[in-house]
């Protein structure tokens, strides 16, 4: 049998080009010889739909693309194509399946419902869908198709170290009924390190039951949530025939029944991997809200020179605009640096001294602010100047502004509401500080972009004379070991302490932690680069009295 991988890229709720896409991809299998066509999951309406899945006329829309579907599939009779779609079901429940669905010549000729429905970090399955109450097999064109969705193949015990939380095996259980070809569609997000996850698990599952298994996974960005790709047809040996390449669109087709070349597998470099995420994330979320411009503050800081340079790299040097606002109390230094780096890019730099803006300010509040030392309050007004500036940017020529602060930053509340953290996209949001310096180092491996001094300068906010982060922060390698335990890993503070790490900065790291969820919750949307980000995928309550110590 031949059969194409289509991983392509939908949007959500654009059923007609997703369509489409979908029609493109069955025409150029057909071109090619193939006898089925593999998309993603729920791929016809885009994935994640959310809340769009309880509007009866958006299921109503996927129904009717659904039916032209079946009318167009009629002019290929060579070639079926299977897909990812919402189905309505009359049984007791929330009454909608997600679905896979073989179209061939203009018929359904099988339908398989997603059985796992993953409720943790930013899955939310079971609050739309129903499980599927079989699992089934399809003979199709002298195979014997076990189809299954996205999770269904996740029920691996090594997968869930504290709890398993499944008891059904949906790919043995399609073994056992006679599979000879294993189909999984997905919509598997990217985060660093989970592309090698998903090899050796597709690996193990043929090699277990010896059988072949093909993946197709999405690629693309939607909302928070970038999808990587690399789709992958293993051999019933559990060895790797083909692996599509990540972060792009990809159609091929492989004859399953021509002996598989020998293929070979490495996982993207981590800092690769995950500057090739961002990219994708910045470019996906504009395009698909209708930006084609960007504006950032550059300060002369490391975080928004990273920034800087990927936008221009995403959407075009000649697409982004920098601007430098420099305060009583910045550094000339930051300033040139800042031009520097907009040399360097090609990227459009303008300056808006907001000196004169903040004495404004100060003077405004004289009477009502007479006594009081100057403290946070007037850091922060420079910040929240800085952003109303970049917001006039943002709302007179129609760019998406950019925030730029990163994953460590925000944590423990080291930003300011209304000020740095204003923006369309927080592109560094699950970035921690440490990262930003390998991304930094990579971004220069061939030539230096980012200038050195940028790079090697302690960072600091420059609200206030001689102003530096880690006058007031933990050292970031610190920091950052006891943020991944914490947020990542779900740790208490005595198995932090266990790991040898200072017990009052733990305690510090912690408060500082749960006292700043108030500013997360209004922060932008960010990419989602780590197991555990800042989002949809962390749910913590605003309004409470966390009892750690």
């Amino acid at each position: 049998m031949k059969i194409s991988i289509a991983q392509l890229n939908p949007t959500v709720g654009d059923i007609e080009e997703n369509l489409k896409k979908m029609v493109d991809a069955l025409e150029q299998g057909n071109r090619e010889g193939s006898d089925l066509v593999v998309l993603p999951e729920l791929f016809l309406p885009g994935y994640p739909p959310r809340d769009l899945l309880e509007r009866s006329w958006f299921i109503e829309q996927n129904q009717q693309a659904l039916q032209k579907m079946l009318n167009i599939s009629a002019a290929f009779p060579s070639t079926g194509i299977l897909f990812g779609v919402p189905l309505e079901s009359t049984n007791p429940g929330r009454g909608l399946y997600n679905s896979a669905v073989l179209i061939y010549r203009g018929e359904i000729l099988a339908s398989q419902h997603k059985s796992l429905l993953p409720i943790y970090d930013v899955f939310d399955e079971a609050r739309y869908f129903d499980p599927a109450p079989e699992i089934h097999t399809v003979v199709f064109k002298g195979e014997t198709l076990g189809i299954s969705i996205c999770e269904d193949a996740w029920n691996d015990p090594e997968l869930w170290h504290q709890r398993r939380i499944y008891n059904f095996d949906p790919i043995e259980a399609l073994a056992q009924k006679g599979a000879s070809l294993l189909l999984n569609i997905a919509a598997s997000p990217f985060h660093s390190g989970k592309e090698a996850i998903r090899y050796r698990l597709i690996c193990k599952h043929a090699r277990k039951h010896g059988l072949p298994f093909f993946y197709v996974n999405q690629v693309g960005a939607n909302d928070e949530l970038v999808f990587d790709g690399r789709s992958m047809f293993i051999d019933s040996m559990g060895q790797p025939a083909l692996i599509c390449p990540a972060f792009r669109e990809y159609l091929t087709t492989v004859d399953t029944s021509l002996p598989a070349a020998a293929g070979t597998y490495a996982p993207l470099d981590k800092i690769e991997s995950v500057y090739q995420a961002l990219l994708l994330g910045i470019k996906d979320y504009m395009h698909k809200c209708g930006f084609t411009k960007a504006v950032l503050g550059l300060s002369g800081g490391i975080d928004s020179a990273l920034v800087a340079c990927l936008a221009a790299d995403a959407i075009g040097a000649e697409n982004v605009l920098a601007v430098a606002m420099p305060s009583p109390f910045s550094s000339k230094s930051s300033l040139v640096d800042a031009k520097k780096l907009a040399a360097n890019l090609g990227i459009q730099f303008s300056v808006v001294e907001i000196s004169s803006i903040y004495d404004s300010y100060l003077k405004s509040l004289e009477r009502e602010l007479k006594g009081k030392h100057p403290d946070l309050t007037e850091e922060n007004i420079q910040a929240r100047i800085r952003g109303n500036i970049l917001m006039a940017f943002s709302n007179k020529f129609a760019y998406l502004l950019l925030s730029t602060g990163n994953k460590s930053e925000m944590a423990v509340g080291y930003c300011t509401l209304y000020g740095d953290m204003s923006g369309g996209l927080s592109v560094l949001s699950d970035v921690p500080k440490t990262m930003v310096y390998e991304l930094a180092a990579y971004i220069n491996r061939n030539s230096e972009i980012i200038p050195c001094e940028i790079i090697t300068k302690p960072p600091s906010a420059e609200l206030k004379p001689g102003q530096v982060d880690q006058d007031e922060l933990p050292p970031y390698d610190v920091l950052d070991k006891i943020l991944y335990y914490y947020i990542e890993e779900g740790y208490a503070p005595k198995q932090l302490i266990d790991l040898g790490l200072d017990a009052e900065t733990i305690k510090w790291v912690i408060q500082a932690v749960d006292g700043n969820e108030y500013k997360r919750r209004q922060a932008a949307p960010g990419i989602k680069v780590t197991s555990k980000a800042f989002g949809i995928g962390r749910r913590m309550p605003v309004a409470s009295r966390i009892q750690h110590f």
